[in-house]
């Protein structure tokens, strides 16, 4: 049988990347004869550079603001006039060296991603895309435009210079900037807000917001994307970026098409298998292109949150959980390559004991 492995990265336990190698060491333990088609994949969170350059171009490093002020190495993909960015690598949960708190969620900005689009222009991109996603700040992308400005001397000369080439804005969701379903109110929590704190962003990103489309009189709040990455969604909207899938673009670049026409089943993953994951996730996104070639889909993921009715709505045949077999949060994170490696044994085998949930 040919077996596409094709997970997203698991939070911050694994990169797509090790979860991919993870899956075909456990399946091919217990299947050796299947040929296995390793395409670890990203929407546009963390680990979207590291995919993007499997298919070409030369990663580059570039020192940035960290969310927390301290520079970081961040890392680029150079792919002739095309650039690829991942506000991840700027901005990331995995850079606040902690878990995050109501302090880190107040504080932490989104700078170096305007710093990183810098390093693309003055590399002569031609094209930049801008992966969302996994972000440890709710800045609407205050820092992004302010670091853009102290380079271009304003705002309006940041939209100028990026005029000049063609902005994209590569999400995982479609989330808006403000209201119930916005950038503070549904991600704030997970990067440490509590209700206050909640309440602090979202007045923070109204106001900010009012002032960014009256500088750039584009109208972006309510758009979709708008709220990815804390907000960085709604910047590079008003600074002029057209909105993709991030898992769309990743498909293209990676020739998903072709490693799905050869394959006769799909494993796909993530860390958080649940509702978040029915707006435009990439696990949904490759379910269905696998559904439309009438390929069957196995998931893994760290934690299985859908019931069955959601799961068949969703086109899933089966999705197994690293908690369940783990038997509990903190195993399952802090042996993670083991656990999937173990449930994606214990998947090859139709085995019962790796529990939805």
């Amino acid at each position: 049988m040919r077996v596409m492995i094709a997970p997203d990265s698991f939070g911050e336990t694994l990169t797509a990347i090790e979860a991919t190698a993870a899956i075909a060491a456990g399946w091919a333990a217990v299947r050796p004869g299947d040929q296995l088609i390793e395409a670890p994949q990203s929407d546009g969170g963390p680990g979207f550079v590291e995919v993007v350059a499997a298919a070409g171009g030369a990663v580059r490093t570039v020192v940035v603001e960290g969310p927390l002020g301290a520079d970081v190495t961040a890392r680029w993909l150079l792919d002739g006039t095309d650039a690829y960015l991942e506000s991840a690598q700027a901005c990331g949960l995995g850079l606040l060296c902690g878990p995050p708190t109501p302090s880190t969620a107040r504080d932490a900005h989104s700078r170096g991603v305007g710093q990183l689009l810098v390093a693309a222009l003055d590399a002569g991109a031609r094209r930049i895309v801008v992966g969302l996603g996994g972000s440890s700040c709710t800045d609407g992308g205050r820092g992004l435009v302010e670091a853009l400005s102290r380079v271009f001397g304003s705002v309006d000369a940041a939209v100028a210079r990026l005029r000049e080439v063609e902005l994209v804005s590569a999400t995982d969701v479609v989330h808006p900037l403000l209201g119930a379903q916005g950038a503070a109110r549904v991600f704030g929590p997970q990067k440490g807000a509590d209700p206050e704190t909640v309440a602090l962003l979202e007045d923070r990103n109204a106001e900010w917001v009012t002032q960014l489309q009256s500088v750039t009189s584009r109208e972006v709040a309510a758009e979709p994307g708008a709220g990815a990455a804390g907000g960085i969604g709604a910047a590079l909207l008003a600074l002029g970026a057209t909105r993709e899938s991030g898992a769309q673009v990743v498909a293209q670049r990676t020739g998903q098409d072709r490693q799905l026409a050869s394959a006769q089943l799909v494993i796909t993953g993530e860390g958080r298998l649940d509702r978040q994951s029915l707006s435009g996730k990439l696990v949904i996104e490759l379910v269905a292109a696998a559904r439309r070639r009438s390929i069957p889909t196995l998931v893994l993921a760290g934690q299985v949150l859908l019931d069955p009715a959601e799961l068949d709505g969703a086109g899933i045949d089966r999705a197994l959980s690293l908690v369940g077999r783990a038997g509990s949060v903190e195993l399952a994170m802090s042996d993670a390559y083991a656990q999937l490696r173990g449930l994606a044994s214990a998947a090859a085998r139709g085995g019962k004991s790796a529990a939805a949930g």
